[in-house]
């Protein structure tokens, strides 16, 4: 597999990043545990690298997850780890994000032993936390860079102002945020300052959730827990909206002799060597059809085509309910 860095400051990775919260049940409804251990370890075989996670995801379930699939394999792996989102007892409950310097070190304290390792390679806050300045939480996992137990400090889901401020008290490697052809205001002032500052960006949600896979059913009953029940993407009126534009895209595949997804993971990768998208594949045979993105390689009127097929601002409904929306420091 084909490398790129992260930023100036960060480590160099596979050019796909695997993303494991649809392995623990919750999210996206029920999941195969031993399915997902074979994904993981299918996409080490293939050269996959950045291993992306959280603590919150299936309360600490993905990490013991992760832990199984990566022994004896902990040296072939930039392990990523979020931290900072509450949850609650009761299902898809949420608190709130907690970013003060003594919870992280607790947070990361349990991380470690939950994944069985002795240091993260990259460690981030999944939200901004209103009630704490972005310096004291920089600040305080630098501190845990300098004792040894993270290696890289990376943000999630931040606007420019918080990158600078957080960027000015120790170099950030990477911004987590979701990018795709469905979502892309990240283009007006996130990515020039990544860009300007020497940031890498790890985009999530490039199939957005399912929709741009090329394999959505607006007929298919989604769970009451699963997230897309309710996404405003997926809700009637906006899914019909948005499929039209997924098939759109699809002529522009089957031109190409690619499926939908290989498209739109490839159309990330050729906006520019400092990203490197996250496949969120529970599955085996998902993994395998995002890697084959790795061998399409996009021309000037491929990308023209996908524009046309795809144009910026058409996706319907947001990226997230309007509460969530509303908490997202990216979108202010």
């Amino acid at each position: 597999m084909t490398k790129r860095q992260l930023g100036t400051a960060g480590p160099v990775v596979g050019s796909l990043g695997l993303g494991t919260m649809g392995m623990s049940a919750g999210v996206y409804g029920a999941a195969d545990e031993a399915e997902g251990i074979a994904t993981v370890h299918a996409a080490l075989d293939a050269g996959v690298t950045l291993v992306d996670t959280g603590d919150f995801y299936g309360m600490g379930h993905n990490e013991l997850l992760l832990r199984e699939a990566l022994k004896g394999r902990r040296d072939e792996v930039i392990l990523s780890v979020k931290f900072g989102a509450l949850r609650g007892p009761l299902p898809g409950e949420f608190g709130g994000v907690d970013a003060r310097p003594a919870a992280l070190r607790n947070f990361l304290a349990y991380s470690l032993q939950r994944l069985g390792v002795d240091h993260v390679d990259i460690y981030r806050p999944a939200r901004l936390d209103p009630a704490v300045p972005v310096e004291d939480t920089i600040g305080a996992i630098a501190e845990l860079v300098e004792q040894g137990f993270v290696r890289h400090i990376g943000l999630s889901e931040v606007g420019a102002d918080t990158i600078r401020r957080a960027h000015a008290v120790h170099p950030i490697a990477d911004l987590q945020i979701e990018y795709s052809l469905l979502s892309r205001s990240v283009e007006a002032k996130i990515l020039p300052t990544l860009r300007e500052l020497g940031i890498g960006l790890t985009a999530y949600g490039v199939l957005t959730r399912g929709l741009l896979s090329g394999h959505w059913d607006a007929a298919k009953p989604v769970a009451p827990g699963d997230f897309r029940a309710h996404s405003p993407r997926f809700q009637p009126g906006n899914i019909e909206r948005n499929l039209a534009l997924v098939e759109a895209l699809r002529a522009v595949a089957t031109e190409r002799g690619a499926t939908v997804a290989q498209v739109a993971i490839a159309w990330v990768l050729a906006q520019g060597p400092g990203i490197v998208p996250l496949v969120g594949a529970r599955r085996r045979d998902r993994l395998g059809e995002a890697l084959g993105a790795l061998d399409l390689t996009l021309s000037g009127s491929d990308l023209a085509a996908i524009e046309r097929a795809v144009p910026p601002g058409r996706a319907a409904g947001d990226r997230y309910p309007a509460a969530a929306m509303a908490q997202l420091d990216s979108e202010r």
